[in-house]
């Protein structure tokens, strides 16, 4: 797809791999739309970008706003025609300890935006691209990218609720490829490892460059623009569909 001029959708775009992704998407002259619960960060970054990136406001976990959200980038020139997912929330607990069973609360809140958000934004954006007029060779109509995580495959000890959401994304992936083939619409998934984003930026320097040495290779952390990268190749790539690819630098993530 050139995606050059057509409208793009990006959940959870206001920092970290989504923001990166906003800035790739816009530099190769999409139409972008940040849609984030963080106002101040959201409409800051569509300041700095300037022409051809708007903010909107959405929560993931509310369809009243990921569909205002998914309406907004759909009335632009072209309609909607990518949606790249990246809003996601973690947690640490085990499934039992001394001390009891697992929070049933953070669990269902993890399970709310990582995966049902997923799925939020996935749906409306679909039924959007769905109203759009075929283009290119393949006639397509659209391309929606979600995020998943390397813990669906390595969910590590405290990792249960954040496993169970992002394997779940992985697992929409393909039904979701097959049940929106008919109207010419593509979907991927990215699986990232350990990435320099703001949840790890609370972290020491020296725990940041110790966590990077246990990637095979390259032995650091990655950089969301690689994220962004991976993304826009999804996109303009026709062939990709129904596949997870993990971006990890080939980490297999110990138990603990």
């Amino acid at each position: 797809m050139d995606i050059s001029k057509q409208s793009a959708l990006v959940a959870g775009g206001a920092s970290g791999l989504g923001a990166a992704t906003v800035r790739v998407l816009h530099a190769a002259g999409a139409e972008v739309t940040i849609a984030d619960r963080d106002e101040e960060r959201g409409s800051e970054l569509a300041n700095q970008l300037g022409d051809g990136a708007h903010f909107a406001h959405m929560d993931v976990t509310d369809a009243t706003t990921v569909e205002a959200a998914v309406q907004h980038a759909a009335s632009l020139e072209g309609g909607l025609r990518i949606s790249v997912c990246c809003a996601g929330i973690g947690w640490a607990e085990r499934t039992a300890s001394k001390h009891g069973a697992h929070s049933l609360q953070p669990f269902e809140t993890v399970i709310a935006v990582n995966l049902i958000g997923t799925f939020n934004v996935m749906r409306f954006a679909a039924a959007a691209m769905v109203e759009n007029e075929p283009e290119g060779a393949d006639a397509q109509r659209g391309v929606i990218v979600n995020t998943a995580s390397v813990a669906a495959y390595d969910g590590q000890i405290g990792q249960i609720g954040y496993a169970a959401s992002k394997g779940g994304v992985v697992s929409m992936t393909l039904p979701a490829a097959r049940d929106l083939a008919r109207h010419n619409i593509r979907v991927n998934t990215i699986a990232p490892g350990l990435f320099d984003t703001p949840l790890l930026a609370s972290l020491p320097q020296e725990a940041r460059e110790a966590l990077g040495q246990t990637i095979p290779y390259p032995p650091r952390l990655g950089d969301p623009a690689e994220f962004g990268q991976l993304a826009l190749s999804m996109i303009q790539n026709p062939m990709l569909n129904g596949e997870t690819i993990r971006l990890d630098g080939a980490i297999r993530m110990a138990p603990k």
